[in-house]
């Protein structure tokens, strides 16, 4: 396949596009006052899943590796982000474990200075043998993709049949202490999830992973996704404290995508992230960049700015960072996933953005 060029961008519309009040120096803020700190770099839009809510059976038209940004290209624009007040960096895809060498990816950007947590989705499919060579590389964190701990529906609901390799990668993570937490995330779907909320709050007591359940969002590639489908955060929270009580975690950060509880008894703790019932953007502070190098403001922007076209077109960190407070000034206030006709869907489903 010939690689379709990425195009030229003009740096002075872009940065035109800022309003007279953009800061041109010192932290990221958008327009309202939000502090950027957290950003997820997708490293590939490649998966070795096909779940049933993220991508058809058959996947998608993945990406020409020419317009995939190499190591190199990852390392600037994080570096730049990381000087600009970026303090989080989560690796995701698609599949990043797929990404090969992504243990030398890892180090490189743990050499970065003020980088204070670099960590890592995946699905777990390959951590049996990637969990070692990660944790040696400096990987800091982890969050497990898992929607289901029953070997017949994840097989349906990932059409694989690798439960078993997921489980195994997980418990060997759990023998490489330097990273943690282990979160576990299961995507919660009504007619799919109920029959297993206890069995996930067990789990979450039995071994040392934070179990979380997160809404259903509108990101398939199908166009499928309709609220009905959604089971909230707090009707699993009711199920879950009416079998064991539950107490609310104190201190937790504002910006924070889950809200953390601990069983009463002190044994395990479980999450819920809830952006359709209760959205959190008010405190967000999270940006994202595509495998090919686009910067988005929100899971559910409408459009990128590309940051691969003006690294390759030779621009300087100076306009790089022109372009960046410009995309992060325009920030969303908001997604519009509960207003009917306001919502649009993104361009993208999740496995092309990242997570």
């Amino acid at each position: 396949m010939v690689a379709e060029p990425i195009p030229l961008v003009n740096l002075g519309r872009l940065s035109a596009l800022a309003s007279a009040d953009m800061p041109t120096s010192g932290p990221l803020i958008d327009s309202f006052g939000r502090l950027l700190e957290d950003l997820r770099v997708s490293l590939t839009d490649r998966c070795n899943f096909r779940c049933l809510y993220c991508m058809p059976e058959e996947g998608l038209p993945w990406l020409p590796a020419a317009n995939v940004m190499t190591f190199d290209e990852i390392t600037r624009i994080v570096g730049l982000l990381v000087r600009l007040g970026i303090r989080e960096v989560r690796l995701t895809g698609g599949e990043p474990t797929l990404r090969p060498r992504l243990p030398a990816l890892i180090a490189q950007l743990g050499k970065l200075p003020a980088l204070e947590s670099l960590s890592l989705t995946t699905n777990g499919y390959l951590l049996k043998q990637l969990a070692g060579p990660l944790a040696d590389a400096g990987l800091t964190r982890i969050n497990v993709s898992l929607d289901t701990l029953v070997t017949e529906k994840f097989e349906k609901i990932t059409r694989r049949d690798a439960l078993h390799k997921v489980l195994e990668g997980l418990e060997e993570v759990e023998r490489h202490p330097s990273i943690w937490p282990i979160k576990v995330n299961a995507v919660a779907m009504r007619d799919f999830t109920e029959e297993e909320i206890i069995s996930f709050a067990e789990f979450a007591r039995r071994k040392p992973y934070i179990v979380r359940f997160i809404e259903f969002m509108p990101l398939d590639a199908d166009g499928n996704w309709n609220a009905e489908q959604v089971l909230t955060g707090e009707e699993i929270r009711r199920v879950i404290h009416d079998w064991k009580p539950l107490v609310r975690v104190e201190g937790q950060n504002p910006s924070s995508t889950s809200r953390d509880y601990v069983f009463q008894d002190g044994i395990g703790r479980v999450g819920f992230i809830n952006p359709v019932s209760e959205p959190f953007c008010s405190a967000c502070n999270r940006i994202r960049l595509t495998a090919d190098g686009g910067l988005r403001t929100c899971l559910f922007s409408l459009e990128d700015t590309s940051l691969l076209a003006p690294i390759r077109a030779g621009a300087t960190d100076e306009d790089l960072e022109q372009v960046i407070r410009a995309a992060v000034w325009r920030k969303e206030l908001k997604h519009h996933i509960n207003e009917g006709a306001f919502f649009v869907r993104p361009n993208r489903s999740m496995s092309q953005i990242g997570g």
